[in-house]
């Protein structure tokens, strides 16, 4: 029996592993951080032999309350993911598998790599109206890349869609990724409308560093990106400081900022309505987007998501509220599930890439909805 990790982005310590019923495991910190809840890793064990796995350690994790109906996920040839029922005592998060290959990989959300991010991105340049650009260069030496698609005119709105500042949401790049694709797809009549008007600006992996360390929220140093946008710096933040100067030199008229929660089980957005220059406008914008993406699709809903700031008292240091204030735009976190949308359960798959995939593109319904009036 051997539990690996040492791959792009894996994360766990074996603490105590005698045999297939008594394995007990632990997860690694963010490098220079407290931050703890991604785990990562490969189980080579006996076929058909029943496996006893404890992660323990939770209680101090970064989110306790995201392993409460939590399931693990399996996959044998990573590319098929599938839940495995898990227990929460409260701190240690225990499952039984009975391995039907050697070789099972297990994570806390379907990963998405380093190299098919690279995929995406080059890929995605072939397009005739897409170009690849590069932003600079992270703390350890990766790139800060970014999409452009759609030809850039002074008439067109600019939309700028952000992804996985926190590396351990994989969700958000899976979901970036069927946004882009939509996008690229000259049949496609949403896409064809939306860049007659506008110019899309994405950057798909805002932390590469954080991603390939299998880190749950942080870069290369241990800091947590959006919280980095009133005052980013190349010394802690260099991946914020590169977007926002490229939003500064090309304007923003909207903003999606793609998250994954791991305590709620729905999708939601979070809005801008604490900035100092909160309007009507921005509200009937966000109203908008938010009716048509409720239109669009019964995996978003507008009942569960988070405390609404104060009027005047929102967190500018977080990116949809720092560029809602600095652009006077329309600025939505979106946030899907670690778990699962309780309002469409599924028990054997849980939110998957699939469900990831159909929320990007759905996502360009309402952005449709907003692009004639973003200014």
């Amino acid at each position: 029996m051997q539990i690996s990790s040492q791959f792009d982005s894996g994360n766990i310590t074996v603490l105590e592993a005698t045999s297939p019923q008594n394995i007990k495991l632990t997860i690694n910190k963010d490098n220079q951080s407290n931050y703890y809840q991604w785990f990562h890793f490969r189980l080579f064990g006996e076929v058909f032999e029943p496996h006893s796995i404890t992660i323990s350690e939770l209680a101090k994790s970064a989110y306790p309350q995201g392993w409460k109906d939590y399931n693990v996920l399996a996959s044998y040839d990573r590319q098929h993911w599938f839940r495995v029922p898990s227990e929460f005592d409260g701190d240690n998060l225990t499952f039984t598998f009975t391995p039907e290959q050697p070789s099972v990989y297990f994570a806390y959300f379907i990963p998405y790599s380093y190299e098919r991010h690279l995929d995406l991105i080059h890929d995605a340049q072939m397009a005739l109206f897409c170009e690849h650009r590069l932003l600079g260069e992270t703390l350890d030496g990766r790139d800060i890349n970014m999409l452009v698609i759609g030809e850039e005119t002074p008439a067109k709105k600019k939309i700028w869609v952000t992804a996985r500042q926190h590396p351990g949401e994989t969700m958000a790049e899976w979901c970036t990724e069927a946004l882009i694709y939509r996008l690229l797809d000259e049949q496609d009549g949403v896409a064809r409308a939306l860049l007659k008007e506008a110019v899309f600006y994405v950057v798909p992996n805002m932390n590469p560093d954080g991603a390939v360390r299998g880190h749950l929220r942080t870069n290369a140093v241990g800091t947590n990106l959006n919280r980095e946008w009133a005052a980013p710096s190349a010394e802690k933040s260099p991946e914020v400081l590169y977007v926002l100067q490229a939003m500064s030199d090309i304007g923003v008229d909207m903003y999606l900022d793609i998250h994954g929660d791991e305590a709620l089980p729905y999708n939601f957005v979070a809005g801008s309505e604490g900035i100092p220059g909160y309007s009507p406008r921005l509200k009937q914008l966000e109203d908008t987007f938010k009716a048509a993406l409720l239109a669009a699709t019964p995996e978003f809903q507008d009942e569960y998501g988070y405390p609404k700031d104060k009027p005047g008292e929102a967190n500018l240091t977080v990116a949809s509220n720092a560029v809602a204030h600095k652009f006077d735009c329309l600025a939505y976190t979106l946030e899907m599930p670690f778990k699962d949308n309780n309002n469409l359960p599924d028990p054997v798959y849980g939110w998957s890439v699939q469900r990831c995939r159909q929320l990007g593109e759905d996502l360009l319904i309402a952005v449709r909805a907003v692009v004639s009036t973003l200014r």
